[in-house]
């Protein structure tokens, strides 16, 4: 089986290839070819991805590669997460959204439209090449935010082989497993939303539902991502939280604490990342590979222990490691072998991932993609069915997915009203003096990449 990665080069591929080579001989994956359009990241990280593969099995082939068809012809499956523009214009993306006195939040606010619009056009062209050349029935897992609009765009553009994921459920459900010390096989929850924007509404420990337990749990709202939330908002969703919430139940607290941080998640990832690079560029990372992997531990390192902490006044304070050959707990590479798993064995198993709702969930209309808890099975994708669901929650499911709709029309057919009424929308933009200004400025960026717009 060959498994390729687009976007190979980025600072996270060494967990991917961890993941991918653990599961390597009981999958039966044989190849690994990773590509990137960045020589100089596919040089560090993707060196770096392949010292560890080799570290966790040497038997698996692994390519580096600059070419997108090379890395896809003949693969089973594709795993996308790339990000267009780079560092730099994330940091612009969300800094024109503050400076127009809303949040920017890549995903959620307003600069993940600006994202959206870089990266789909760039993963159209990936998802065709991998309809050229990969493997008749070729599957694509799409990591690249913000997943679900990208997730809707991609299966509206008729690519219904893909599929959207996040690590952020499986990272919840993990939190909960260290809680109650069990292992992470023995936590499994009833999910349903948007990505990034979704309720846990059961979450099962060996076999028993603790969503009530968790949701009055003192510890739990110190030791997991309960963190970001009081009790009352929790009972209120009659469920856990997926922790982007924070920014739409709480939008003037976020919104004054990342304009009077000192930088934001955007330019706090792009000083590290740089700097890291940098570094890294003076080692031989494969031949000193313990010395790249202390340098690469000590910048990643900040990026973990900072996540949400300038947006929420609340930092993590976890020590982070990265354990080569440590027991893995999966990430996003996670969801895509679970998945993998499920067709090479052929047992049933219900995971969560971005699919078509099909009637499971009362905010989605025919052909919405939503997030949600699923059975796979060789021959389908079933999701699990949500029929009540509190009304506070459906009213913002409603409105954030009309967002994702509106958005990924507008970049589809590279519509400025589209994109000026996507970010209407957008429960975290909603003006229209500001959907206006933003769209123009966007546009704007956009058009530096190339992009074409009607008015």
């Amino acid at each position: 089986m060959k498994l390729a990665v687009i976007g190979g080069g980025g600072v996270r591929s060494m967990f991917l290839a961890k993941s991918l080579a653990q599961a390597a001989a009981r999958l039966k994956i044989d190849e690994l070819r990773f590509m990137d359009n960045s020589p100089v990241k596919l040089g560090i990280y993707g060196k770096m991805a392949r010292k560890v593969a080799a570290m966790n099995d040497p038997d698996v082939k692994f390519l580096l590669t600059g070419d997108a068809e090379e890395a896809v012809s003949g693969a089973d499956y594709v795993i996308t997460t790339i990000r267009a523009g780079g560092d730099e214009m994330r940091v612009r993306d969300e800094r024109a959204a503050l400076d127009a006195g809303v949040i920017g939040q890549e995903t959620v606010g307003a600069a993940g439209l600006s994202f959206a619009m870089r990266s789909i056009p760039e993963l159209l062209k990936y998802c065709e090449a991998v309809r050229k050349y990969a493997k008749p029935g070729a599957k694509v897992f799409n990591f690249t935010n913000p997943a679900g609009l990208v997730a809707q765009a991609l299966r509206d553009a008729g690519y219904d082989f893909t599929f959207g994921i996040c690590d952020a459920p499986s990272g919840m459900l993990g939190e909960f497993a260290k809680l109650y010390g069990v292992s992470a096989d023995a936590v499994s929850g009833e999910m349903y939303g948007l990505n990034h924007c979704s309720f846990f509404r059961n979450v099962y420990v060996n076999g028993r539902d603790v969503v009530k337990e968790l949701a009055v749990s003192d510890e739990a709202y110190v030791k997991t991502d309960l963190r970001y939330f009081d009790k009352a908002t929790v009972a209120a969703a009659e469920g856990i939280p997926n922790e982007y919430l924070y920014y739409y139940y709480y939008p003037e607290r976020a919104y004054k604490n990342i304009v009077s941080g000192k930088e934001t998640r955007g330019e706090l990832i792009a000083r590290v990342n740089k700097a890291m690079t940098e570094e890294l560029s003076l080692i031989d990372v494969e031949k000193d590979f313990d010395k790249a992997l202390a340098v690469y531990g000590r910048y990643y390192g900040e990026r973990e222990r900072m996540y949400m902490a300038n947006e929420t006044g609340i930092a993590r304070g976890i020590p982070w490691s990265f354990d080569p050959m440590s027991r893995d707990e999966g990430g996003y590479a996670g969801v895509a072998l679970r998945y993998i798993e499920i067709i090479s064995t052929g047992r049933p198993q219900t995971m969560i991932l971005c699919v078509p709702a099909d009637g499971a969930v009362p905010f989605a209309e025919k052909g919405d993609v939503v997030e949600i808890t699923a059975d796979i099975t060789a021959d389908a994708v079933i999701p699990h069915r949500f029929d009540e669901i509190p009304e506070v929650n459906l009213k913002l499911l409603r409105r954030v997915k009309e967002y994702e709709r509106r958005a990924a029309r507008g970049i589809l057919s590279r519509n400025k009203s589209e994109i000026i009424e996507a970010l209407k929308c957008n429960p975290l933009v909603a003006q229209d003096t500001i959907s206006r200004q933003l769209a123009d400025t966007y546009i704007e960026y956009d058009k530096e990449f190339g992009g074409v717009w009607e008015d």
